[in-house]
């Protein structure tokens, strides 16, 4: 089993900082691209960020200069530093991961649980 257990989330002011977590564990043979998503309510989910198992990064317009995706492979986990903060990037924010499976060597797609980030303004 594979789990992705997310952190960091919380209310902050506008202009304010927050630093998301996502920590994968299980039978893990290798992890592809690491990546962060986000859905407000009444809204679709969106990706924010995604960072290639090579570190090659890419972004959603409205995040770019602000958030900064990375990753640490040898505690197969990903960050996600979100700097100047508005209230339109109010939202749960879940960590999405590519993740080869010891047994079988298959890779399969896997999600947090979520985490809530409100901004006020």
């Amino acid at each position: 089993q594979v789990q992705l257990v997310e952190s960091g989330g919380g209310l902050v002011q506008a202009g304010g900082s927050l630093r998301l977590s996502c920590a994968a564990s299980g039978s893990i043979f290798g992890i592809n691209a690491m990546g962060w998503y986000r859905q407000a309510p009444g809204k679709q989910r969106e990706l924010v960020a995604v960072i290639s198992s090579g570190g090659s990064t890419r972004y959603r317009d409205s995040v770019k200069g602000r958030f900064t995706i990375s990753r640490d492979n040898a505690k197969n986990t990903v960050y996600l530093q979100m700097n100047s903060l508005k209230p339109e990037d109010t939202a749960v924010y879940y960590c999405n991961a590519g993740i080869r499976l010891r047994v079988g060597g298959y890779e399969y797609d896997y999600w947090g649980q979520g985490t809530q980030v409100t901004v006020s303004s």
